[in-house]
């Protein structure tokens, strides 16, 4: 509901010459292109171009002032239209994105120039010193009625439009997610009218889910300015504009923002590959639960890309370590797993012995002894390149994963 001023009773304001409001309205044009300029050299936000943008602002102008000399030949007319016009003035000002610090700014700009012309006016009409008096009383209580009722539409738009800006940013992020890629147009589109900057690179963010019973998780993380967030998507999930602004500094940032609270964060990527990061922070965060990545703090896919791909098709890693460790099977369990440890360490050390015995605390006789069981169970394929390279994924593959016996 608009608030309605109550209006001025002075009885001084109402005894203005009808010359005087006729003097004042010849100069209306003249005074909204002294009020417009002194708004756009005094207050930044209004100093913008274009034809459309320059056509509101005047229009605006006019008619701020045209109520204030319709005031002024009748303070006692019915303030309801009044108010109506200035909370739609307030809710156009919170549309366009403009501060409310601007606006009362500019009504105080504007109720000057104003004032300045009445005082003029009625100097050279020799008006009695009573009378404007009167006058200065009045157009003082307009100026701050219609500044109320003005910024009463501005906060009621800001309330809605914060709505509406986060349902925007919601399908905004939809689109940026989906599969397949939406067009630049219709991202540069959504992004317009949602106030998104569109950055020419993300990177996402997968959250862990709150704790069962804490429904307050979500208002405990600060969101950095900027970035679009989906609380409600399942996992949650942020896509975060300019990446590079998550180097390790910003990173601990990120780590007090999520209060936290465990996350993946997704490879650098091109806008319209922002799917791409999204699942790779998805399949992250699901080996973080796992145990098979570090599962407290902020992870980042790119400091474990070959653990995600060994991980991107497990039906297919489960395959391959059937098949090339398949000759393990044959020894008793305990031994099993000490041989497997064993060529794993092996083959990564470059089949250094002495590597070995240090990174397993063995002697290196024993290092000995275990590779040639090895020798008599796989034979040549110790030995060849592909081999060598198929039995280090399986292994690899096999030991990140605590839960998951190293063969079967």
């Amino acid at each position: 509901m608009i608030p309605i001023p109550q209006g001025i009773t002075s009885d001084p304001f109402t005894a203005v010459p009808e010359e005087l409001v006729k003097l004042l309205r010849d100069q209306l044009e003249e005074t909204a292109d002294e009020v417009e300029r002194e708004v756009r050299v005094g207050i930044p936000e209004y100093a913008r171009h274009g034809d459309n943008y320059v056509k509101n602002l005047r229009t605006g102008v006019v008619q701020a002032l045209t109520l204030f000399v319709d005031l002024v030949a009748d303070p006692l007319r019915d303030w309801e239209s009044v108010a109506a016009t200035y909370y739609e003035i307030g809710r156009g000002e919170a549309l366009e994105g403009r501060s409310l610090d601007a606006l009362q700014s500019a009504l105080r700009i504007g109720g000057r120039v104003a004032w300045r012309l009445l005082s003029q006016v009625a100097e050279e009409q020799k008006l009695d010193a009573t009378v404007l008096a009167g006058l200065a009383e009045a157009a003082m209580v307009a100026i701050h009625e219609v500044a109320e009722v003005a910024t009463a539409g501005y906060t009621e738009a800001q309330l809605r439009s914060t709505g509406e800006l986060q349902r925007r940013r919601k399908r905004l992020m939809d689109l940026l997610l989906g599969d397949p890629a939406a067009s630049a147009e219709a991202v540069q589109d959504l992004a317009h009218s949602a106030q998104w900057p569109v950055p020419q690179k993300v990177a996402v963010v997968a959250l862990a889910a709150a704790p069962d019973g804490d429904d307050a998780a979500a208002d405990r993380i600060m969101v950095p300015t900027g970035v679009l967030v989906g609380m409600d998507s399942r996992p949650p999930r942020m896509v975060v504009p300019d990446p590079e602004e998550l180097s390790r500094p910003r990173g601990r940032s990120l780590a007090l923002a999520l209060r936290g609270r465990p996350a993946a964060v997704g490879p650098t990527v091109p806008l319209a590959e922002a799917a791409d990061s999204l699942r790779l922070a998805i399949r992250a965060l699901s080996l973080m639960g796992r145990g098979i990545l570090p599962g407290r703090g902020v992870v980042r896919c790119t400091d474990h890309l070959s653990t995600l791909l060994l991980y991107g098709d497990e039906a297919l890693l489960l395959r391959l370590s059937d098949q090339v460790l398949a000759p393990l099977d044959s020894a008793p369990g305990p031994q099993r797993d000490r041989l497997a440890e064993t060529l794993l360490a092996w083959l990564q050390s470059g089949s250094s012995v002495g590597e070995v015995a240090t990174l397993l605390h063995i002697h290196p006789q024993t290092v000995r002894y275990r590779l040639r069981q090895l020798d008599k169970l796989f034979g040549d394929r110790l030995r060849d390149p592909e081999a060598r390279f198929d039995l280090e994924l399986a292994l690899r593959g096999a030991s990140l994963c605590p839960a998951a016996p190293l063969v079967e």
